[in-house]
């Protein structure tokens, strides 16, 4: 049964069945064939999916995001990003990496961050000399950093449907994505040297421009700050948090930058609906494909299946971590976060490995899946934008997949970069 379920799953993805819908009917055999679950029992999953409290963290979040972005803190953070960054060799690739790093506490989304970044900085990249394969691999890049920074939604739903603390996944984020940006900073001076790509400023600024810089974007990059002090002290949940957060961009957008008008607020209501209701659709579904294969004893027979290969814990993760950026090659994130991490969970936990130390490193793999072909979302997203070949992105990508893989390796070898904050803080 489990068989047919897969081979379900892939034949809709291949003629090209949105990927909610797929999740949904792939799980049809279970539900008519067995005669053991009466098909009613898939539409209560799916209101059940809804009625989560945790859950209400993703539209507020999503609510708040679009609001900031509203508020015209992009443009501040991009000026603050380019002082900070655009001396150095391959100067603008090196703001859209500051900036992502920056933007991951707005946006939560690196399909979102990867789309907005080649909008706004991918015209100039190209006028200023880099070839189209580099600029997008850049730019998708350093969009899965926000997998990391809280508060990515790809951590909130990891937490919600795997029953790990938000909290302690926000904080845990933190240092694994000050690494990443510093390990694509790093790659991107390297291909910058070699290709020839120069800065962007003739120099470096002085301390009271930079200094101007930051106060005008403090508020934004205040954002993830607010979310680890209101953990550490207990003064909200995630859900809670999402509640301030969106308090808090009316706040700026009206009484501080003054920049938020009834007609920016509706736009930036009407993306939220627009994106919550794509993520809501995928939870539904899933709910419904999790459940079949739950009741097939899905996350059962794979653990004993990888048990029988191997019992060490090293290959247990190195076998899970193929499959995540297998299925990243062909799912979107949340899709393969809903979908995946439930059945893979209980084998490397039974392994020894920390649910949350597994959550930053399961999220950012499956955001490295979309950079991939043949179907990697990320990656055809900015392609898309950009017109670009995928075969030149995939080329200009090597040094980053080499620069990714070697940081995936650190998180794997030394978990208390991950564990620390939430150990010490929580």
């Amino acid at each position: 049964m489990l068989l047919l379920i897969a081979a379900l799953f892939a034949i809709f993805l291949l003629i090209g069945l949105p990927v909610a819908f797929a999740l949904a009917l792939a799980a049809i055999p279970v539900f008519v064939l067995t005669g053991t679950m009466p098909p009613t029992v898939a539409l209560q999953k799916m209101v059940t999916a809804t009625q989560n409290f945790p859950l209400l963290a993703v539209p507020f979040f999503i609510l708040a995001g679009n609001l900031m972005n509203a508020t015209g803190i992009t443009g501040r953070l991009v000026k603050f990003a380019r002082l900070l960054t655009g001396w150095m060799a391959g100067g603008l690739a090196q703001v859209s990496i500051a900036l992502s790093f920056m933007m991951g506490g707005i946006s939560g989304s690196a399909v979102a961050d990867a789309s907005m970044e080649a909008r706004l900085l991918g015209p100039s990249m190209l006028e200023h000399g880099y070839s189209k394969g580099s600029t997008a691999a850049i730019l998708a890049f350093g969009s899965i950093i926000t997998a990391t920074i809280p508060p990515s939604i790809g951590l909130i739903l990891f937490g919600f449907i795997n029953e790990v603390s938000i909290g302690r996944l926000f904080l845990a984020g933190v240092i694994p994505g000050a690494l990443l940006t510093l390990t694509l900073m790093a790659t991107t001076w390297v291909v910058a040297k070699r290709r020839g790509y120069g800065a962007d400023l003739p120099r470096m600024p002085q301390a009271r421009e930079l200094g101007r810089s930051f106060m005008e974007s403090i508020w934004a990059l205040a954002f993830p700050v607010i979310l680890i002090v209101g953990f550490r002290f207990g003064l909200f949940t995630a859900t809670e948090a999402g509640v301030f957060l969106v308090f808090y961009a009316l706040f700026i957008g009206t009484a501080v930058y003054r920049e938020l008008t009834f007609a920016k607020m509706y736009d930036a209501i009407k993306a939220s609906v627009t994106d919550l209701g794509m993520v809501m659709l995928l939870i539904m579904m899933a709910a419904v494909l999790g459940y079949a294969v739950t009741i097939e004893r899905a996350p059962q027979e794979i653990t004993e299946y990888v048990t029988t290969l191997t019992a060490d814990p090293t290959m247990i993760l190195c076998l899970v971590v193929v499959l995540l950026v297998v299925s990243g090659m062909f799912l979107e994130g949340a899709a393969n976060i809903l979908l995946i991490t439930p059945i893979v969970m209980p084998v490397l936990i039974d392994a020894g490995y920390d649910p949350v130390h597994l959550g930053i490193l399961m999220v950012t793999l499956i955001n490295f899946g979309g950079l991939t072909p043949p179907v990697g979302v990320i990656m055809f997203t900015v392609c898309g934008i950009l017109d670009c070949k995928t075969g030149a992105f995939t080329m200009a990508s090597l040094p980053f997949f080499l620069a990714v893989t070697i940081f995936f390796i650190i998180l794997v070898a030394f978990p208390s970069l991950v564990l620390f904050l939430p150990g010490t803080l929580m």
